[in-house]
């Protein structure tokens, strides 16, 4: 549908409308701006005051006080949901019902139902649809495994990743800590060690994980291996305290190290033979852009999904996820 609007017009934007206007919303719209045909025209929250307050900030011409409107405005062309977990399914489903691309943030959804839902109505309603998992356009980390696939390391023989920071004195009915909007720091936190041991190895021959618990049921403490033939991946999760959130992959020839805060990397450092050599790979923005260039890409060429981030791999990393859970325990009670 876009493709043909954006053929015709070399000088046309793609038009972006924002739903939910969170801290996250504040940092996306900030890197749209670095986007030469992308426009910003509306945003929504269940707040109009809200809506209108990001709206000034940001010069956004179009305000709403609720989703749908927003979803059904003609002056949007792709909505970015920024809202709890508990809502990116309905939101997105809704959105395209009305004829509107997504980029829905991470996770897709809440467990692999709701997933294989969203994909079905990107498919039925002919738009497209990705998973707003940022890390997986960074460009250190597609260096890194570039490097990985190459065999610049060798064969891989162990992963280690983690994301940990300390929550537990937030609000208790706050989306971080609250079952019922999907908190926890397995879906928060946790989905990117596990993507970035699924993008360098595959889906595990075996998951073992265990987890631990907040008082009001929360999960907030989450280990995990994942198994492979020839190599394993060692993942962790929580908000008891931080962590040096470093990944390192080792293979039989080297080490490939991301510095702390991996998931937005800014370089790389590869060891062989006693040499060790950095590498500066600075994002544009805080990181957003990449995602950003990747679904006016797709759009461009008329896809309903990405390749670097197809709905195969968001189903297999919420299928991991799905796993975890039914390790532990771990509940929703909104989504069950």
């Amino acid at each position: 549908m876009l493709k043909e609007v954006f053929q015709n017009s070399m000088d046309q934007k793609i038009r972006w409308g924002i739903i939910g206007l969170g801290k996250i919303a504040h940092s996306f719209v900030q890197d749209l701006a670095l986007v030469n045909e992308a426009v910003i025209t509306a945003v929504a929250s269940r707040s109009l005051e809200k809506a209108k307050e990001f709206a000034s900030e940001y010069e956004v011409s179009l305000a709403f006080g609720s989703y749908k409107e927003l979803m059904e405005c003609e002056e949007v062309d792709v909505v970015y949901i920024a809202t709890p977990h508990r809502f990116h399914a309905n939101l997105s489903i809704m959105a395209m019902d009305l004829g509107k691309h997504v980029l829905c943030e991470k996770p897709l959804g809440i467990n692999k139902k709701e997933v294989e839902a969203m994909i079905a109505s990107s498919k039925k309603n002919k738009v497209f649809l990705m998973e707003a998992l940022w890390s997986r356009f960074n460009p250190a980390i597609r260096k890194v495994k570039s490097l990985v696939d190459n065999g610049e390391i060798g064969n891989i023989a162990y992963v280690h990743a983690d994301f940990a920071f300390y929550a537990l004195d937030r609000d208790l009915k706050g989306r971080v800590l609250n079952p019922e909007l999907g908190g926890g720091s397995l879906l928060d936190v946790g989905i990117y060690p596990i993507f970035l041991a699924y993008l360098l190895l595959g889906k595990p021959d075996e998951v073992l994980s265990t987890s631990s618990f907040y008082s009001n049921g929360a999960e907030i403490q989450t280990s995990i291996i994942f198994k492979y033939q020839h190599a394993q991946a060692v993942l962790y999760s929580g908000f008891t305290s931080n962590s040096t959130m470093r990944a390192q992959i080792s293979g039989e020839k080297g080490i490939i190290t991301i510095p702390e805060r991996w998931h937005q990397a800014q370089g790389y450092s590869v060891q062989k033979e006693q040499q060790q050599e950095a590498f500066r790979l600075p994002t544009q923005g805080k990181g957003y852009f990449y995602e950003i260039k990747e679904v006016h890409a797709c759009l461009a060429e008329g896809k309903l999904e990405s390749d670097l981030w197809s709905h195969q791999n968001s189903l297999d990393l919420i299928g991991l996820m799905d796993t975890i859970r039914d390790q532990n325990g771990i509940h929703f009670p909104s989504s069950e």
